[in-house]
């Protein structure tokens, strides 16, 4: 309304004193700048205020250029019409636009200019608005924020609400995924049903989660975890409402001061849930998760019931893998028995056979050796009366050879009647260095002129023992020995006592034994001599004899070095 008036006023000036220059004093009374430009480019006056606002300009166009429209809808090649004084000045009408002018500062400062067209001159009145237009850009500035935080805050609100949904599902599947990998990498049913309890009971915050298998009526308790306030195999029940939701497949879920039918009150209302489990809609069993939190179950509520159908077929699965592992072990027992009764048997039989032979050798050598015994005696008493001392000479030797000859084919039987002992099925004492002696002894037509046999013997004492059948395990050793060496060679026997074991050490320069074979030679029907040569049941039923003594048979052996064998018995 001001403005209007100074306007008002202003006209009456001029008309009052018909554009008399001098009187243009009177716009310095004005506090806005006001210049007055006669025809296009002549400044006819600059009041007070607009030479301390625009005091660098001392012509028209420098200044016109400084100013600029603050929307120019003007699309031309000229310069000039794109300042609004020049748009002022060529109008024909009365002038009104909002311009902007850059101070050297950088600051920019608005102003509403008004042209008033007075014959050959205008009169541009500049009202300076800046805190106006900033007060308005500022308000629509702030405007526009706040309808943007508006709309950030409700995509914010947006994506929270997805983002709280993507982590509960994102938590429900890796739960999920979590018990599914317990459950495949396991097949015992208490390594599952623990890792499972533990996990429920960090995801519901429980103090207590258990298993209870069915058992037609009732639950037993078979697997807990967190705190137990009671024996393991407990036999449980619930209330019929329970029961009911139970037998029809439903998660019985609420708060209650009881945690079975009978069970002591808790302190407190105490949050129960409890999962059936089914398997081939047969109900095995029951979760039971007992918490002192106060929430609400609802999506969980698809977790568990994941996590209860995947638990129940491991539970399946899982009783039928230990029950077939269970099977394959007994039958790999009583295979392992028969086996050794196997073993057993054919020793026995070896044995028996063994003996039957050697007491019917002995008996058939036995009577000829008692004929040539006594005619060798009654030659001896006739070798004296014989008068040629050649002739007695001659029968003499002869008499000797028999005799040495009937002496050795009387140890040899002695021999054989010692080693098969089939009246020596105890146990008794013997001196093991006397054994290997025998054995020895018997095994005489394998080493005869191809095996030096060394022998460090230590001073050990009698052991209890079974010697019939330490020596089968001598001669089985000892003979292979003999056949590992091609032309001739040596076996070097070593027995030796302490800490009560008894140390015994067979070893050959033979051929050896590949390393690869080393954890064979023991197995029943291996053997690396020929067809109808080898049996393997040598070391096998030697294997077993020292087990029987409750000793250690072990061998080490080198290609092109040798074998040696070393059998560790304890002395009690």
């Amino acid at each position: 309304m001001l403005f209007f008036l100074c306007l008002q006023i202003a006209s009456n000036a001029l008309a009052v004193y018909n554009f008399n220059m001098k009187k243009f004093d009177f716009f310095n009374q004005y506090r806005d700048p006001v210049i007055v430009v006669k025809g296009s480019d002549e400044i006819a006056f600059k009041n007070n205020m607009f030479c301390r606002v625009f005091y660098q300009f001392e012509n028209i166009r420098r200044f016109a250029h400084k100013l600029n429209f603050e929307m120019c809808p003007i699309d031309s090649e000229n310069i000039d019409l794109y300042s609004p004084i020049y748009q002022a000045i060529s109008s024909k009408e009365n002038f009104f636009a909002c311009v902007s002018y850059t101070l050297q500062t950088g600051e920019i400062k608005y102003y509403d200019m008004t042209a008033i067209k007075r014959g050959n001159y205008t009169i541009f009145f500049f009202t300076d608005v800046s805190n106006s237009v900033l007060l308005e850009s500022n308000a629509r500035r702030q405007k526009e924020d706040e309808d943007k935080l508006a709309q950030l805050q409700a995509e914010n609100d947006e994506l929270q609400n997805i983002k709280q949904k993507a982590q509960a599902q994102a938590f429900k599947i890796a739960l999920i995924n979590k018990v599914s990998n317990i459950i495949r990498e396991s097949m015992n049913i208490s390594i599952i049903l623990d890792s499972v309890l533990k996990e429920l009971a960090i995801m519901f915050g429980c103090f207590r989660t258990y298993y209870a298998q069915k058992n037609e009526e009732s639950f037993e308790i078979i697997n807990t975890y967190g705190e137990k306030n009671y024996a393991q195999n407990l036999k449980i029940t619930f209330d019929d409402y329970v029961m009911s939701k139970l037998s029809s497949g439903q998660i019985s879920t609420g708060y209650s001061l009881n945690e079975y039918v009978g069970a002591e009150p808790f302190g407190q209302s105490v949050l129960r849930v409890v999962i059936p489990v089914f398997h081939l809609q047969k109900m095995i069993g029951v979760i039971v998760l007992l918490s002192y939190q106060k929430r609400e179950l609802n999506e969980e509520i698809e977790i568990l019931d994941a996590i209860s159908s995947q638990l129940g077929n491991a539970i399946i699965r899982a009783e039928l893998y230990q029950k077939n592992a269970q099977n394959v072990k007994d039958l790999k027992k009583a295979l392992e028995e028969l086996k050794e009764t196997q073993l057993q048997l054919i020793n026995s039989e070896k044995m028996a056979s063994l003996g039957q032979l050697v007491a019917g050798v002995a008996h058939e050598i036995n009577t000829p050796v008692a004929s040539i015994k006594s005619n060798n005696e009654i030659l001896t008493k006739l070798i004296d009366k014989i008068e040629n001392d050649e002739i007695k000479e001659m029968f003499s030797q002869i008499n000797s050879i028999d005799k040495e000859a009937i002496e050795r084919i009387s140890k040899i039987v002695t021999s054989l009647k010692k080693f098969v002992r089939l009246d020596e099925a105890e146990l008794q004492e013997a001196d093991i260095n006397k054994e290997m002696d025998l054995t020895l002894e018997i095994i005489r037509h394998e080493t005869k002129n191809k095996v030096e046999i060394e022998k460090h013997y230590g001073d050990i004492p009698l052991i209890k023992c079974y010697p019939n059948m330490l020596n089968q395990v001598f001669t089985n050793i000892l003979i292979n020995a003999c056949q590992a060496i091609k032309d001739f060679g040596k076996i070097t026997i070593t027995t030796e006592y302490s800490d009560k074991k008894l140390t015994i050490r067979i070893k050959d320069n033979g051929i050896g034994i590949p390393r690869e074979n080393l954890n064979k030679i023991f197995t029943v029907g291996y053997t690396t001599k020929g067809v109808g040569v080898g049996t393997g049941l040598g070391l096998a039923i030697s294997q077993k004899i020292i087990a029987k003594h409750n000793g250690e048979i072990r061998v080490n052996s080198e290609l092109g070095v040798g074998t040696e064998f070393v059998i560790t018995l304890k002395c009690e």
